[in-house]
């Protein structure tokens, strides 16, 4: 038996307004439903990026800012209360303020961000820690094949946390990065600041804010926006926004 669903916020919040967009667009877009990619090849604009795939992914355009989306709550995480808890099925469960997340080995990157709701922001310069350096730390168990992720937001009105997850595989690709720094300066508190995982070759809403837990599991647990109408994979190149 899969889990109890959180009851849905009430009223006209931000979260029911996207629930209706999300359902519109899976009406107007059947192709953008569940995708199967096996055998198709992926689609988009421009030259091969770093990873093979057009620059631009099918249905994106590209912007100069970086928009801001949110479940409408916006957590004040300072560095002094910051905590990431690493747990479920690891070896060594970890518990790490700022201080032990600063003295972690920190990788960068150049990565673009593709939101589902269209837009694409090329060369973003992410400074932070590789998620794969960090469970390697936790050293997680045989029987762990999902990631799940919380942050530190809520639905508003509510006690329902932004949840997301990834197929361990997928959770393990060397770009995936808990990210504190963007073009050299802090991750600033409307992008998920101080730390928030950000998965290029994934659409954005895969990349948790306000990142203060990680858990392995066995099965998969959908994410909030996941139990709400996108797909599970979100895979960009395929236009894989919604399920069925």
């Amino acid at each position: 038996m899969g889990e109890a669903r959180a009851p849905e916020p009430q009223g006209n919040s931000l979260v029911e307004k996207r629930q209706r967009f999300i359902e519109r667009q899976r009406a107007a877009h059947p192709e953008r439903v569940d995708a199967r990619f096996a055998g198709r090849r992926p689609q988009g604009l421009g030259a091969p990026n770093r990873h093979g795939m057009p620059r631009l992914p099918v249905g994106q355009h590209a912007v100069k800012n970086w928009p801001v989306l949110d479940l409408g709550d916006l957590p004040d995480v300072g560095r002094d209360t910051f905590r990431l808890e690493v747990c479920g099925l690891v070896e060594a469960a970890l518990s790490l303020d700022w201080a032990a997340f600063e003295a972690l080995p920190r990788s960068e990157q150049q990565a673009d961000f593709h939101c589902v709701t269209g837009w694409s922001r090329f060369d973003l310069a992410l400074s932070g820690v590789r998620l794969f350096d960090l469970l390697a730390r936790a050293v997680p168990r045989p029987e762990a094949a999902f990631v799940h992720f919380t942050g530190s937001d809520r639905a508003p009105g509510t006690a329902i946390p932004y949840t997301t997850s990834l197929p361990l595989g997928r959770a393990l690709d060397p770009d995936v990065m808990l990210v504190d720094q963007v073009d050299g300066r802090p991750l600033a508190r409307e992008h998920g600041g101080p730390l928030r995982l950000i998965t290029p070759r994934l659409y954005a809403w895969k990349g948790t804010k306000w990142l203060c837990r990680i858990e392995l599991l066995a099965e998969d647990r959908l994410g909030f926006w996941e139990q709400r109408g996108y797909s599970n994979s979100a895979e960009p190149w395929f236009d894989d926004r919604y399920s069925s």
